[in-house]
Order: structure tokens, then C-alpha cells, then sequence
């Protein structure tokens, strides 16, 4: 049976962290969609785009916006399920344009493979509790979903729940699991040299604010045995076990409200986070200059939970800033103390979404392994 892919771009206007984004996100979904047909299991393969990429489109792939199809405003699930009406799409592949900027030929191959041509409902995903990249077929099961999903994190959930779908899981490995949310996770890949073509071009481009110091610094903390490196936030025991596995330094682990957005806790502000709840008390200052190096010698922090905690709701460009390490740049008042004490301490503090504490630590603990043997003069086997 056929099997069609559709990659969603858009959403992404703003200031100049934003505009950089946007850049980014088309070249990802550009490449993704280089690499979709490359695999050979894709009969068709369409951007989804609320306006034409700035990038020309690999030949093959098929653009359609937002306005020649009459979508205003955005609906994620209206403009996905329109999309499959009007194509006549029998089985479907979707992804965001930031969801598979490490995924190459063999692994979209290996998702249209987890699909199969098994005659029952069954749905692929790379996480079937917050979804970035799913495959499913029939494709009209997704128009069956009441109300229509927002957001493609829990679809596959939801599809097993209303409809007693099959999920197949792809395997959690850094190529499944790395996303481009923030501008901290473009840092990841620049420092990594992983990416596609056109998004490694963007990179090389430099943005308005593309440092990798503190990164670098928090990072090599991962080889030395002396170290203790703090991770927090929405952390998965496999980026735990990996951690245990490939780091020579010892893991201090705080992981609070994992499918926070799944569940919409942190729209509705009911998350709560123990990191929060001290930022509260103590005050931004005295946790991130007095109590953080009384812990760790480094810090990668999902920083979102605590946020919901604490009642703060930033803007995008905000949440931007403050994962770039730009307190200059935020409006609120009380994102920019917290950033300014981050800033500050005199241990490095990486701060970010989801994203950072999953598929960005195994990128940066590898680059920080490889940088160690390339001064020592090692090769690994």
C-alpha cells in the first residue's frame, strides 16, 4: 500500500532568535524530506507550510501552504487531516520540520518498516507518549479523533486509547529522539557537526547569538571523573541509563513532571517541580550562586517545569533568550532575574526545554569525549 509523508512547517515569526529559528527549521524539514525520499519507502513527500521556504525544495517534494489551501487560522489536526481528504493519502508518515534533523535514508526507512503492510490499525512512533514523528495507517483512523489534536504529541496515545491502535515503538536512540525546539539545541548540533546539508549551512552562518562556551564548558564535565554534573527536568530513564553507561563523572538526577505537556499541565499551571518550589523560596540568587555548587560542578536544566511552577509564562522570544543566555533580551522581570543568576554562578548552567535534557546530552557528552581523545591524541575503536 502506498505510503505518503508530510512534514508541518510554520508557526515560527518573531524577533531575531525566532527568525534564526525559522531559517533552521527550514532547512531541517528540507533536508528530512531529501532524506525521506532518498529511503525509497515514501511514494509522495509534502511540506506543510504556512508560507514557501526561503530554501528551493529538493526536487520530488511537494510544497503546499496554508494559503492555497484555505487554512486560517492554523489548526494542526484540521490542516493534517485535510491534508490526507485531499491527496486521497492512504497510509501516512508525518514529522514537525524540526523533529528529525539527525534522522537519514535508513531510519525513515526503518520507520515505514515499523508501519508494515499488516492488514490491522497500527500506528510507529518514536515516543507514543509524546510523539514527534508517527506513522500510521489507515490514514482516515486520523480523522476519527474527537476533538481534533492540537498537537502531534499525543496522537498516538490518543489513537491507542479511542481506537485500540497498535503503537509500535521505534527504538529511544539519539537519532530518534533529538529535536530542534530551542536555540540551544541548534548550539548542540553546531558543536557537533551533526545535521543535514542545508541546516549545517544555516549553522555555519552564524546567528544573532550562537555561542557554545557555556555549552563546552558544561559539557566536558561528562569525561571527568572528578566532576558531578546535575540534570533536571522532564529527564527519561534511558538518557539516565545512557548517562551511566557513556560518562566518567558522577549523574545527580532530579526528573520532575515527565509528559507535562501531554497531560496539559502546563497549561492549565497545575505542574509542580521541587526545583521551583526552592527557586521560590530561596530566591534565584542564592540557588544558582550559593546552593547549585554546593552540587554539581555543571547543569543541564529543563528549566520549563520549574517555570509553570513559579507562574511564569514567557513569551517564546523570552523562553529563547533565556535558553541563549540573553537577560538583556527578556521582558519578564522575573525570567530575566533567573536568567541573570544562571549567568552568574560560577558553575556553567545550560538551560532548555525537553529537548535538552534528552536527545542534546548524548550529542554534547560524545562531542566532549571526542575532544578529550583529539587533545590526548587517541583514536577510539
Amino acid at each position: 500500500m502506498p505510503l505518503d509523508l508530510a512534514i508541518l512547517l510554520g508557526g515560527m515569526d518573531g524577533g531575531p532568535l525566532e527568525r534564526w529559528m525559522r531559517s533552521a527549521l527550514e532547512a531541517c524539514a528540507l533536508d528530512s524530506a531529501e532524506a525521506a525520499l532518498a529511503s525509497g519507502a515514501y511514494d509522495r513527500v509534502f511540506l506543510l507550510a504556512d508560507r514557501a521556504p526561503t530554501i528551493a525544495a529538493p526536487a520530488g517534494v511537494v510544497v503546499e501552504t496554508d494559503a492555497e489551501v484555505g487554512v486560517a487560522p492554523f489548526h494542526y489536526g484540521v490542516r493534517l487531516a485535510g491534508w490526507v481528504h485531499r491527496h486521497g493519502v492512504e497510509r501516512l508518515a508525518t514529522a514537525g520540520a524540526g523533529s528529525a534533523p539527525l534522522l537519514g535514508a535508513a531510519d525513515w526507512r526503518a520507520l515505514a518498516d515499523a508501519l508494515g503492510d499488516a492488514p490491522g490499525d497500527r500506528c510507529a512512533t518514536n515516543n507514543r507518549f509524546s510523539a514527534d514523528i508517527y506513522a500510521l495507517s489507515p490514514a482516515a483512523l486520523f480523522a476519527r479523533l474527537d476533538p481534533p489534536p492540537a498537537t502531534d504529541n499525543a496522537v498516538p496515545r490518543r489513537l491507542w486509547e479511542q481506537h485500540h491502535v497498535e503503537l509500535v515503538e521505534l527504538p529511544r536512540t539519539q537519532t530518534t529522539q533529538f529535536n530542534l525546539d530551542t536555540p540551544n539545541d541548534l548550539a548542540a548540533l553546531a558543536l557537533s557537526g551533526r545535521g543535514g546539508p542545508r541546516l549545517q549551512a544555516v549553522l555555519r552562518g552564524g546567528g544573532p547569538h550562537l555561542d557554545t562556551a557555556r555549552l563546552e564548558r558544561a559539557a566536558v564535565c561528562f569525561t571527568d571523573r572528578a566532576a558531578e554534573v546535575l540534570v533536571a527536568g522532564r529527564v527519561s530513564s534511558a538518557t539516565w541509563n545512557y548517562l551511566e553507561r557513556e560518562s566518567a563523572c558522577r549523574i545527580r538526577l532530579l526528573a520532575e513532571e515527565r509528559g507535562m505537556q501531554s497531560a496539559g499541565t502546563d497549561a492549565d499551571g497545575t505542574a509542580r517541580s521541587i526545583l521551583g518550589a526552592l527557586i521560590a523560596e530561596s530566591g534565584p540568587a542564592r540557588v544558582f550562586g550559593t546552593l547549585l555548587p554546593e552540587w554539581c560542578d555543571a547543569a543541564f536544566i529543563d528549566i520549563r517545569p520549574a517555570l509553570v511552577h513559579l507562574g511564569i509564562r514567557p513569551s517564546r522570544a523570552d523562553r529563547f533568550a533565556a535558553d541563549a543566555g540573553l537577560p538583556g533580551s527578556i521582558e519578564d522581570v522575573r525570567l530575566r532575574a533567573l536568567v541573570v543568576a544562571t549567568m552568574a554562578s560560577p558553575v556553567p548552567v545550560v538551560l532548555g526545554g525537553h529537548s535538552l535534557v534528552g536527545g542534546v546530552l548524548p550529542l554534547v557528552n560524545q562531542w566532549a569525549w571526542d575532544a578529550k581523545d583529539a587533545r590526548e591524541g587517541r583514536t577510539r575503536p
